[in-house]
């Protein structure tokens, strides 16, 4: 199963995705609470897979997945957005994100957008 890095900057939303993540086998091997982070994490874990929220203090989680796919092109990304944020989604999937699940996360559909990107 894929090792994944969870960023975004709601603790309650770190841990609901690790749980769905956990649950269905998966390794999450580290959490960070900005897009700072995300790129440290990113340089220091090299996970299989990072989710992403879109909105975040300090850095974005769009111009960390710019940043993370400029250094590693074949980065793994999911964006997490908010409803109505379909402009910044657009923007993240053109700058190299994968697929992105809406909050509050559906569980199948996180499975699903996982099992999309390593099938």
């Amino acid at each position: 199963m894929a090792r994944i890095l969870i960023v975004d900057d709601a603790k309650f939303m770190r841990m609901t995705l690790s749980n769905i993540l956990n649950k269905v086998g998966h390794e999450v091997i580290g959490e960070g609470e900005n897009g700072k982070e995300a790129i440290r994490l990113y340089r220091e874990l090299q996970p299989d897979l990072v989710t992403l929220d879109i909105t975040m203090p300090e850095m974005s989680g769009l111009e960390a997945v710019r940043e993370i796919k400029k250094e590693f092109p074949s980065a793994k990304v999911i964006m997490c957005s908010a409803m109505g944020q379909q402009k910044m989604v657009v923007e993240a999937i053109e700058a190299g994100a994968k697929d992105f699940i809406v909050k509050p996360f559906d569980e199948a559909r996180v499975v699903d957008a996982i099992n999309r990107i390593f099938n």
